[in-house]
């Protein structure tokens, strides 16, 4: 059951800041997931004033990087008070592997980092998820699967993959079942098949919607490496995943921001998902898919600290030097 929220009346009674935090404030630190023989490369943001701060662990989107913007969120986190972990999933940025976008081996990434941060001894016990887009998604199957995780934020989740067969054309579908079969028989062999990441709608990409060429674009530093082709064999795989239907089986709070006007996730999937968990709430917004990046992104992260602040409680740590701990926000 879901506390809905459309277009708050009022600005939430904290703000984060709209410059980046001072450097001086937290400190990163490298780290290394190792899953099924190889290593997701992480990054892990500290505030310097606290001690054993709560963790949020942050992943991107469909074929996206850790670099696409996390580094922006996890910086304003550590300058709230909370220690921040980024990562990039299997055969993405630094991270070893093939770069495969299947939702059963990227939920197995989040798992291993879970644990992996479960192990920092100078971390404190709160752990939050924070997914947006794709790993929207997989923040609550993982937040179902297990019983340590403390609170879930699923910022315009993909939840349902049966969305996209109501939204995409016969012609599109066809096309994408042809491709994806064609890269499943032929990547064994060295003949996989790939398609665009994002494109124009009269184009066939993963991510064709009106907005999503500029909205992804826009999200690449302009020094990275990335290209925007992705095995097709996952345009098989996402319209049979559904974490909604794991999302009775979540046992922490859970905040779902979602865009009314968002052309990627519709906006229903995420109303829906927002119902069937059991201890949610909903933030709607008048925006698309990638707004919560640009104009709204204060406005969005604000919802999504104040609510980290709720569900985490005295899991935030202590602060250790009163005359730096001011929160910027």
């Amino acid at each position: 059951m879901s506390d809905a929220l459309l277009e708050p009346d009022r600005e939430p009674a904290r703000r984060v800041a709209a410059e980046r935090p001072s450097r001086e404030r937290f400190s990163t630190r490298r780290l290394s997931v190792d899953v099924d023989g190889d290593s997701c490369a992480a990054t892990l943001y500290r505030p310097r004033d606290v001690d054993r701060p709560a963790t949020v662990i942050l992943a991107n989107g469909f074929a996206a990087e850790a670099a696409f913007g996390l580094d922006r969120i996890a910086e304003r986190l550590a300058d709230a008070g909370y220690a921040a972990v980024t990562f990039d999933y299997r055969g993405f940025g630094d991270s070893e592997g093939e770069p495969l976008v299947l939702p059963g081996r990227q939920v197995a990434d989040w798992s291993a980092t879970v644990d992996r941060v479960r192990g920092i001894e100078t971390l404190g016990d709160g752990i939050a998820l924070w997914g947006v887009s794709l790993s929207g998604g997989h923040v609550v199957r993982v937040a179902a699967e297990r019983d340590d995780v403390d609170a879930v934020v699923a910022r315009t989740p993909f939840a349902d993959g049966r969305s996209l067969l109501r939204s995409k054309s016969p012609g599109y579908l066809l096309r994408a079942t042809a491709a994806g079969v064609r890269d499943r028989v032929g990547g064994p062999v060295g003949r996989p098949r790939r398609v665009k990441v994002y494109g124009r709608p009269d184009e066939f990409a993963a991510l064709n919607e009106p907005g999503a060429l500029d909205g992804y674009a826009a999200l690449i530093p302009r020094d990275s490496t990335w290209q925007n082709r992705t095995r097709a064999r996952s345009l098989l795989a996402l319209p049979r995943y559904r974490p909604v239907t794991d999302a009775e089986s979540v046992r922490c709070p859970a905040l779902v921001v979602a865009g009314t006007d968002d052309e990627v996730v519709p906006y229903a999937t995420a109303e829906t998902l927002a119902e069937r968990l059991p201890e949610s709430s909903l933030v709607a917004l008048p925006m698309g898919h990638f707004d919560a990046w640009d104009d709204r992104f204060v406005e969005v992260l604000a919802h999504e600290v104040a609510f980290l602040d709720a569900a985490l409680g005295d899991r935030t740590g202590t602060v250790a030097r009163t005359d730096t701990a001011e929160r910027h926000i």
